[in-house]
């Protein structure tokens, strides 16, 4: 993080340093610009310091100090600009770049006559003006060469994160028809026929043995869960992306199963990658799940915080499990844990002291790509 500030830095010291020591040992005419000039040539140096944050408005700094210090009789190269130029160009401030080196290679001339250090005046124009064009263009194409390589190397990367975006969805599509065509049918038929087996039971005034109830109840939940994994894995292509807005919609879910939920906002809410909205749904709704289904709860709490910097997430219930009778960590869990880790989040998921379960996340927003 601060390496390219000490780079900067080490730059800019290091030309300011040049700068000065071919000031100090040139032979200038008398003037009353002396303090001025080396001023000049340290102040227009030190400003790459912030070449990357502010590139145009550097240029305009280090094109007019050079032109300061050549009129106060310095005749010491322009070389902050030259790095200037460098660096404008290659975050992509061509059109700027070419309109100020113009009016640089106009003006340096002039200011370097008006001081009197030259008394050969055409003729020092134009080698001076040939001399500082080649280096401007030798900066510039540096310039533009790292920023076509940078340009490339990102594509590539983008490139291969979508193929690897890509291949995962096939992979993903390809599980979801195998399971549809493999399981669908057969949970389906033993669900129906325990279903048939307990209904002409109970009609003929017959008392339903528990394994069939069992057998009817495991039907069930199988076709239940089996529905759950297949829309969870098409969710990213056949439905519409899930983030904060829909997790009310979790929770109106969760009523209808007797399940009695609140949900809580705190913060300014703000925009946040997608990634990290996708994986809030999922956490909510993944922890709404296992409290439906293990937690032998009856309310449970959704509170989210917007930060400026992260959003925060906390699920709570009011089950009754027991270390030892507490669900051991299973697909869910773990792969809310990996979607968290992926973003570099933080989750815990544990029984608190009371026996109830509690879910926390906290999810970074920066944007850093």
């Amino acid at each position: 993080m601060f390496r390219p500030a000490i780079r900067d830095w080490a730059i800019a010291v290091g030309v300011a340093a040049a700068l000065l020591v071919t000031g100090l040992s040139e032979q200038r005419p008398a003037t009353d610009y002396g303090l001025l000039g080396y001023a000049l040539l340290a102040g227009g140096s030190l400003a790459l310091v912030a070449r990357r944050r502010a590139p145009v408005a550097v240029l305009a700094v280090t094109g007019l100090c050079a032109v300061g210090y050549q009129a106060a009789g310095f005749d010491v190269p322009a070389v902050a600009y030259l790095f200037a130029v460098y660096a404008a160009v290659r975050a992509g401030h061509r059109t700027a770049t070419v309109a100020a080196s113009a009016i640089m290679l106009a003006v340096l001339p002039l200011a370097a006559l008006a001081s009197g250090l030259h008394d050969t005046g055409e003729a020092f124009a134009q080698a001076r003006g040939a001399l500082e064009l080649a280096w401007l263009v030798a900066a510039g194409a540096a310039g533009e060469a790292l920023r076509q390589a940078e340009r490339r190397a990102d594509e590539a990367e983008r490139t291969r994160e979508e193929t690897a975006r890509r291949r995962a969805d096939e992979e993903r599509l390809r599980i979801a028809r195998e399971l549809h065509d493999s399981l669908t049918h057969q949970i389906s038929v033993i669900k129906v026929q325990a279903e048939v087996a307990v209904h002409v039971a109970r009609r003929r005034g017959e008392q339903v043995p528990q394994a069939l109830l069992a057998i009817q109840e495991a039907g069930r939940e199988a076709s239940r869960e089996l529905r759950a994994t297949l829309e969870a894995l098409r969710d990213d292509d056949t439905a519409p992306p899930r983030g904060l807005d829909h997790v009310p919609e979790l929770l109106e879910r969760a009523r209808t199963l007797g399940l009695d939920t609140t949900l809580t906002i705190g913060g300014q809410r703000h925009d946040v990658p997608a990634a990290v909205e996708r994986t809030v749904y999922r956490i909510v709704q993944e922890s709404l799940t296992n409290i439906a289904r293990h937690a032998h709860a009856t309310t449970a709490s959704v509170r989210i915080d917007c930060r400026p910097d992260a959003l925060a997430i906390r699920i709570d219930d009011d089950g009754k499990a027991t270390p030892d009778t507490a669900p051991t960590p299973g697909v869910g869990l773990l792969g809310m844990r990996e979607r968290v880790t992926a973003l570099g989040g933080r989750l815990r998921a544990e029984p608190r002291s009371e026996g109830d379960f509690t879910v926390q996340a906290e999810l970074p927003v920066d944007q850093t790509s």
